[in-house]
């Protein structure tokens, strides 16, 4: 598997809490998204861990193609 499963072809919009620290599924295999939940396994792919620098809404890429891993960047309309 050398390209990520594209889990939606739309950001996820999720509440982040300042200073947690989250996993954000790369591979797009979790049941969890947009959070890992160990469906990695057995794959090249590892989770991106953020620290969450204050509490906002954010939109964590759906489609793992982003360019800046978490965040939404806008790929997903191209593909």
């Amino acid at each position: 598997m050398s390209e990520p499963t594209i889990a939606q072809k739309n950001p996820y919009a999720v509440e982040l809490e300042e200073g947690k620290t989250y996993h954000w599924c790369a591979c797009g295999r979790s049941k969890n998204q947009p959070f890992c939940d160990g469906s990695h396994q057995d794959t090249a792919f590892q989770p991106v861990a953020f620290t969450a620098e204050k509490s906002e809404r954010a939109y964590l890429c759906g489609c793992k193609h982003t360019s800046n891993k978490p965040f939404c960047d806008g790929t997903h309309s191209r593909l």
